[in-house]
């Protein structure tokens, strides 16, 4: 068998062992290890896979996701959203779907705090799914706005995603992370406006809440937002601000946020040694997770790329006879279907190496390339079988509420995203603008 028939081999392998219940991390170190045996490099991929290990770690960007992942677990732990939820819970309550709309505005705002996506939407499931429910909302609409506001998390910088793809892709990931600031909000954005005129059409699907139970005084209720919002919003703008005005690179904004995230729960007397330890366990939890498929992609990619399985699937799509706009959509559509079988991690590490040459090729701008594999990439966590923020969300709902209901709830959001990442193709600007702002 030739190099590139094993190499295709190898990539079908990672879809039969994943559906088969193989952890992702071994089935991607075990194809890389056997098929780099096969291609008669016994020796060196004993060699590379350590090399590639010692390479993964030496990163100067790696150390930002414990950082982040830490930085969300501690605002998850001071009850920041529960808080910030009881008070915008009565600001917008009276509203049709004024609820729906609350998740979504503080996932987005979450989302700028933890840069994964378990903690929001198991955050707001236990918050928000029983108080919509308790208000009679249509529950696809309830569990359909948590999973897709809490996917949020994957895109709206700080993101792991994007501190593992810029590395890989050779870009500057405080340039990745202004870029992704604005797709993130207009999905939020398209996210609220389809519950708003949902809400507004049919006003069962998300009742108001009746005057009786949110009399409180309008300086009280300004006071409470205030105290609850302010916090959360100057440690985003701190974070972030200081990546977009040069001063600290994403490592060092990390640092910077992880420490913030441990004042605010102080400040809201929520600090507790069980509570740092809780916090540190989860981030070692997700860390060690994200680092095992990192290595094992990453022997995965090296000898899928020595047996010429990128050069081979590079050809194919450069030779396909639909312009470059139509190997686009091609590609597109590969990624939604690895989305649904694959976790995003593996993806990343086993698509870009594939997918940039050919993109770089086609004449595209590498940051903008990016941003849609970036959107793309965060439809992995509604498309079945695998979609983990239903599952996140199944794990923490009540009785009544089914996987029919998740699965009709996610279709709406999942189409939104489809729109979202068409307007990123269709507007590069969405994507360029800001990091064209930044300081150089």
């Amino acid at each position: 068998m030739s190099p590139e028939h094993l190499a295709i081999v190898m990539f079908i392998g990672v879809l039969v062992l994943v559906l088969a219940g193989v952890p992702l991390y071994l089935s991607l170190a075990f194809l890389g290890l056997a098929f780099g045996i096969l291609g008669g490099w016994a020796p060196q991929v004993y060699t590379q896979f350590i090399h590639r290990m010692f390479g993964l770690m030496a990163s100067e960007v790696l150390p930002a996701v414990p950082l982040f992942v830490f930085m969300g677990a501690m605002l998850e732990r001071s009850e920041v959203a529960d808080r910030l939820y009881g008070s915008l819970h009565l600001a917008m309550g009276g509203i049709r779907g004024g609820l729906a709309l609350v998740t979504i505005v503080i996932c987005t705002m979450f989302a700028a705090c933890t840069g994964v996506i378990g903690a929001s939407v198991t955050a707001m499931g236990l918050l928000a799914l029983p108080a919509m429910l308790k208000r009679g909302y249509n529950i696809p609409l309830a569990t359909g706005t948590i999973c897709a506001g809490g996917t949020l998390g994957i895109l709206i910088p700080p993101s792991v995603m994007l501190l593992l793809y810029g590395p890989m892709a050779n870009l500057s990931v405080s340039r990745l992370f202004m870029a992704a600031f604005v797709p993130g909000l207009l999905l939020s954005f398209l996210y609220l406006a389809y519950v708003g005129v949902l809400c507004f059409v049919r006003p069962s699907y998300g009742p108001p809440i009746p005057p009786a139970e949110r009399r409180i005084p309008k300086s009280e209720l300004f006071k409470s937002i205030s105290i609850n919002m302010l916090p959360t919003v100057f440690l985003i703008l701190a974070v972030l601000g200081s990546i977009f005005f040069g001063i600290a690179a994403a490592t060092e904004a990390a640092a910077m946020g992880a420490f913030g995230a441990v004042v605010i729960a102080l400040a809201y007397r929520k600090l507790t040694w069980q509570g740092f330890y809780d916090s540190a366990k989860s981030t070692l939890r997700i860390t060690a997770m994200v680092m095992f498929v990192a290595v094992g992609a990453a022997l995965f990619s090296g000898v899928f790329t020595a047996l010429g399985g990128s050069k081979l699937i590079g050809a194919f799509l450069l030779g396909l006879p639909f312009g470059k706009w139509g190997v686009v959509l091609v590609m597109m559509v590969i990624l939604i279907i690895l989305g649904m079988f694959i976790d995003w991690i593996g993806i990343l590490y086993i698509v870009v190496p594939i997918f940039t040459p050919v993109a770089l090729e086609l004449g595209f701008e590498p940051l903008w390339w990016a941003m849609i594999v970036a959107v793309n990439l965060q439809t992995c966590f509604l498309t079945p079988p695998f979609a983990y923020s239903m599952f996140y969300l199944k794990g923490v709902a009540p009785e009544e509420v089914t996987m029919g209901h998740i699965y009709r709830g996610v279709v709406p959001f999942l189409l939104l995203q489809f729109v979202g990442i068409a307007l990123v193709i269709a507007f590069p600007q969405l994507s360029l603008w800001l990091p064209g702002l930044m300081y150089k």
